[in-house]
């Protein structure tokens, strides 16, 4: 296959547009030196609605035994932000072929900006199935896919074009060396504060990009099983989570932890190593199944931190959100009715 001439200033134009880039070429760029990271309370400093959130990482079709729905963490996190009033741009690779038709549908659909979804012409749109047993889950996640080849200096012109409040990633995106680059790219590109959603998906992670990733990290999130693989695998000191919080925040620079806790509610560490709890009370909801219950956790905590809600009010709104995740099928609803109750109820 013939390799198309990468140019810069074309891009840039493209970008400036609004047009979907469709990068379907690996040739590398050359990087610019990075910037410093802020040293203010970058939530606080962010704009307060309507704010411009970059998204980096997976888009996947999610395989469940009866239907097929697209998914991953940005995605949905992405979805869920558009919802509540915000501005989400996300940065991602597709293939060439059905999936990416439907993706770009339904952003177009929901109103979202396509401008960061790259296209592919080697790989495939990324696929997961999930196997449900009972109430939990089991994912399966096929190796070598689009999302895997981020092209770094259209992921950059698309961040230098947006100008976020906010950049969101996580993992499994980083698996593969080109999107690792990609994202490398972006976050020296821009000032905004970022936000790590861990997501530890087996095999897919490793010490090295663990250790990376929090180090550009502003916020970590992660659940009290992700904490306990974090603990054996930098042997923390410590013998409570809220101690191996605090030394992964000493050790990497992190001005928050963020801890879901399933039923039990979260809690957030901050730098000054003061604890907030939410423990909510008990819900009647019918778990459907909990696919997506933590990106909804996410993009509740990250709205209400750039709409500047106290903390404790942040999670305990993130914690119902994602509670009422698990009463549907999938991670994201079929219809805007669902966001409707919390609009009205939150005042957004």
């Amino acid at each position: 296959m013939r390799k198309l001439r990468y140019n810069a200033d074309i891009t840039h134009q493209l970008v400036r547009r609004g047009t979907n880039v469709a990068a379907c070429t690996n040739r590398p760029m050359k990087e610019t030196a990075g910037q410093a990271r802020t040293t203010s309370d970058p939530f606080l400093s962010s704009r307060r609605s309507g704010a411009t959130v970059a998204l980096f990482g997976e888009v996947l079709a999610d395989v469940f035994p009866d239907r097929t729905v697209l998914g991953g963490a940005p995605f949905n996190v992405a979805r869920h932000l558009k919802a509540f009033g915000l501005n989400p741009v996300l940065i991602t690779r597709t293939g060439n072929d059905a999936l990416r038709d439907e993706l770009l549908e339904a952003m177009a659909a929901w109103g979202m900006e396509t401008m960061g979804v790259q296209c592919d012409r080697s790989y495939p749109t990324g696929q997961v199935k999930v196997h449900l047993e009972g109430a939990t889950h089991r994912f399966e996640i096929l190796p070598d896919q689009a999302y895997d080849h981020i092209h770094a200096s259209v992921a950059r012109m698309v961040a230098l074009s947006i100008h976020p409040a906010l950049v969101y990633y996580g993992t499994l995106a980083q698996r593969h060396s080109v999107s690792r680059s990609a994202l490398k790219m972006l976050l020296n590109s821009t000032l905004a504060p970022t936000f790590f959603d861990i997501n530890l998906r087996a095999p897919w992670y490793d010490a090295q990009v663990l250790r990376r990733s929090m180090k550009r990290a502003d916020t970590v999130k992660l659940n009290e099983e992700e904490m306990a693989i974090l603990a054996d695998l930098f042997a923390l000191p410590g013998d409570t989570p809220q101690g191996q919080a605090g030394s992964l925040m000493q050790t990497f620079g992190v001005r928050r932890m963020l801890v879901t806790c399933g039923a039990a509610g979260a809690w957030l560490l901050e730098k000054e190593r003061e604890v907030v709890r939410v423990q909510p009370e008990a819900q009647a909801i019918s778990i459907i199944d909990t696919v997506g219950a933590g990106d909804g956790f996410s993009a509740v905590f990250i709205l209400g931190r750039l709409q500047r809600w106290p903390a404790a009010l942040a999670l305990r709104r993130a914690h119902e959100f994602a509670a009422a995740i698990c009463g549907i099928r999938g991670a994201v609803p079929d219809a805007d009715d669902f966001y409707t109750p919390f609009i009205g109820e939150w005042q957004l």
